[in-house]
């Protein structure tokens, strides 16, 4: 009779092979974020009755602002960008909820577009700033 034993790959053939099981996970959630970030968004828009609305489009209201505030704090630790980000991510939806309470033309549709915009603003100031930064190093070169 012949025992037959299963070898378990090392890290080092791991590395060889050029497969790190953990390496496509940050992108797969990542994705998986995005998506559910958006139809949070579309759920509230489109004032669709359904039971993930509110869970999703809470996770849009905390999300979008945090992306975008983190990507613009690029030089912190992680812990502190974190932080910082969804800190920040609390003073963007207050704000846009005190703006529209003074103003009184409060509306779901309009926080979520208010929300929105103020967000594309900061990640697109974001990357503005960074291809100005590429090119100007580029031309000192």
């Amino acid at each position: 009779m012949q025992t037959i034993r299963i070898k378990t790959p090392s890290s080092r053939d791991a590395e060889r092979s050029g497969q790190d099981p953990g390496r496509d996970l940050l992108p797969l959630l990542a994705g998986a974020a995005t998506v559910v970030g958006v139809v949070g968004a579309v759920l509230a828009l489109a004032d669709v009755d359904s039971p993930l609305r509110g869970p999703f489009t809470l996770f849009f209201l905390l999300a979008a602002p945090s992306v975008a505030i983190a990507a613009a704090l690029r030089g912190l630790e992680p812990f502190g960008r974190i932080l910082a980000s969804v800190a920040g991510a609390v003073v963007v939806n207050m704000l846009v909820a005190q703006g529209m309470l003074a103003v009184h033309r409060w509306s779901v549709r309009g926080g979520i577009a208010a929300v929105t915009a103020i967000s594309s603003v900061i990640l697109l100031l974001v990357l503005v700033r960074r291809r100005r930064r590429r090119t100007a190093g580029t031309r000192a070169s």
